[in-house]
């Protein structure tokens, strides 16, 4: 059993590993693209306590702030976003899990699991988001994979793919370790794909709950530690962390008039006000623009006898600081020769949108239909 849930698990990574890689296009979530760095986002609110920071659109998954966001810090309990990211993505919510003697044992934060307990993978992730239990994460993780270890090795695997490329994990819960490690920028990342998934969304945004054992019949009640969902009307998310090395860590979302908005704060002495200091911000001095609809034809190909319109499938949402609007750019760039026959559907190009000397994003563009002419004029529509 344990042998086939491996297999399978290791599957499932390597899957992700590929699809990620592409680029594939969420429908809900836009056009694939590349994020801003960090290093060259706009200022944001002044006198931010934490350490390191970002700010990020959930949907399009433009980087709005950054303070030090590639800087290497332990993300504490924020570890556990990735744990429960994999035990929705690798298990089934309500697969019977039994609590083994070493994740019984799990101290500090803890839901006090009993060696031999029944309990639903859903339940015992729930308990990992909501009351930070360090032996739920270790029992997810040895249900899942059939110990720690190769969890925590799927665990990097899927940072990678994700593009979270300055973490490293050695643990299932954020206990202290000199090589335990994240980032404000990769972190967001991760919640950002967390927030896909509707389990993971509902359960983050509960501010109370119970979970139900099966063996034996109990419930628990727990209480989330994310003030941020008390003190903060938008809020709906995702996960605190505290150790001494970490300092106060919180990753959060809130939702205002539809936007839905990402923080991440590290060794944060005012987590919960920085983080609602940079939701506030990012929603009341940033905005999201449509560039381009899907389907919508962006500019002519010139083939061996006509032009041939090309669209981008999907559409471009750009988010960005309300004052550099005026520096979006849009650069059509060729990648098969003019006068050149042309398939219906083929990638003839991508557009690249820039904000001033940044490129943001590059999108493929496409062949409307299977035309042949002899232009080299190249004309844009206007956007």
């Amino acid at each position: 059993m344990i042998r086939q849930k491996w297999t399978r698990a290791w599957c499932c990574v390597f899957l992700c590993m590929i699809t990620t890689s592409i680029l594939p296009v969420n429908p809900v979530y836009g056009a694939p693209k590349k994020p801003v760095k960090p290093a060259e986002v706009a200022e944001g609110p002044a006198r931010v306590s934490a350490e390191a920071a970002v700010l990020m659109d959930v949907v399009t998954g433009d980087l709005l702030y950054g303070k030090q966001a590639n800087k290497r810090r332990p993300p504490a309990s924020t570890t556990k976003i990735m744990t429960a990211i994999l035990g929705f993505e690798l298990g089934q919510s309500d697969e019977v899990v039994t609590v083994s003697p070493k994740a019984a044992a799990v101290g500090e934060a803890t839901l006090h699991l009993d060696p031999a307990e029944k309990i639903n993978l859903y339940e015992l992730i729930t308990g990992a988001l909501v009351r930070s239990g360090n032996d739920a994460c270790v029992a997810i993780a040895e249900h899942i994979a059939g110990s720690e270890e190769q969890f925590v090795q799927m665990m990097n695997q899927k940072a990678l793919a994700l593009g979270a490329q300055n973490t490293h994990f050695v643990n299932t819960n954020g206990l202290p370790n000199k090589e335990h490690y994240s980032t404000a920028y990769d972190l967001a990342l991760m919640a950002r794909h967390g927030l896909q998934i509707p389990q993971f969304a509902s359960i983050t945004r509960q501010k109370e709950t119970k979970i139900h054992f099966l063996e034996p019949d109990v419930f628990m009640d727990l209480r989330n530690t994310n003030k941020l969902l008390w003190n903060y009307p938008y809020a709906d998310g995702v996960k605190t962390g505290t150790t001494t090395a970490a300092g106060k860590c919180l990753v959060a979302s809130a939702t205002k008039e539809g936007r839905q908005l990402l923080v991440v704060v590290l060794n944060a002495p005012d987590r919960f006000g920085d983080a609602k200091k940079l939701l506030e911000w990012g929603f009341e001095k940033t905005e999201t623009v449509r560039l381009v609809n899907a389907g919508q034809a962006v500019a002519e190909f010139p083939s061996l006898k006509e032009m041939v319109q090309v669209f981008c499938k999907d559409p471009i949402d750009v988010s960005l600081p309300k004052a550099e609007r005026k520096n979006i750019q849009t650069r059509v760039v060729w990648e098969k020769n003019a006068n050149s026959p042309v398939q219906a559907g083929e990638r003839l190009g991508h557009l690249e949108v820039w904000l001033g000397k940044q490129k943001v994003t590059s999108i493929p563009l496409l062949s409307e239909n299977e035309v042949v002419g002899d232009r080299s004029l190249i004309r844009l529509f206007p956007f």
